[in-house]
């Protein structure tokens, strides 16, 4: 989560997940980052009817900047 927070709106691939995060490289067969943002989205998006962490089909995961203002009212 912190690493999508740093840049909101950037699309980080899994493989760039898993440097950053696990210190793991290119591991193809692994589902680790997509177990633990199912996890993130059950803790932080389940809540709320607007997500706030969201995947690029085929790229990657990204946090919605847009989000926070929704689930605020602020926007």
């Amino acid at each position: 989560l912190e690493l999508l927070m740093h840049k909101p709106g950037h699309i980080f691939s899994r493989e760039r997940i898993l440097a950053n995060v696990w210190g793991l490289h290119q591991d193809p067969l692994t589902n680790v980052v997509d177990v633990y943002m199912r996890r993130l989205r059950k803790k932080i998006d389940d809540p709320f009817s607007s997500a706030l962490i969201k995947t690029k089909r085929g790229m990657g995961y990204f946090l919605d900047k847009n989000s926070g203002e929704q689930r605020t009212g602020n926007g």
